[in-house]
C-alpha cells in the first residue's frame, strides 16, 4: 500500500498548487492535470537537487536556503510544465504560501 500514499500525496500536492495559483499574484492558474504533472516535476527536480547538493539544500529542509531552494524548484518547473506561468515574485509567493500549507496539510512524510 505503500504506493497509494505516493499517489494521494501527489494528488494532494496538486490540489496545493491549483489552490496556490488562484491565491498567489504571478502564479497562474492551472488544470488539475497540469498541476499533477508539475507536482510530479517539482518531486523530480527536489530530488535531483537533494541527491547532488544533500539534504541540507534540500527543498524540504526548513530556513532560508530550502525557501529559496523551493522557489527556485517552483519557477524552473514551468519550463517543463505545459500551460505553467510563474513569475520570479510569484515562485516567492507561492514557496511561502506551500510552505505555511505544508505546517497543516503535510504532502511529505517526515
Amino acid at each position: 500500500m505503500e504506493w497509494m500514499g505516493v499517489v494521494v500525496r501527489f494528488i494532494v500536492s496538486a490540489l496545493v498548487l491549483m489552490l496556490v495559483g488562484f491565491l498567489v499574484p504571478g502564479f497562474r492558474t492551472m488544470s488539475f492535470w497540469h498541476a499533477l504533472l508539475a507536482a510530479v516535476v517539482i518531486a523530480l527536480i527536489g530530488w535531483v537537487i537533494e541527491t547532488t547538493l544533500g539534504k541540507r539544500v534540500s527543498p524540504y529542509s526548513r530556513g532560508i536556503v530550502g525557501f529559496l531552494v523551493s522557489a527556485i524548484v517552483i519557477w524552473a518547473a514551468q519550463f517543463v510544465v505545459p500551460g505553467m506561468s510563474v513569475t520570479v515574485f510569484g515562485a516567492l509567493l507561492a514557496a511561502l504560501v506551500i510552505g505555511i500549507i505544508d505546517l497543516f496539510v503535510p504532502t511529505v512524510v517526515r
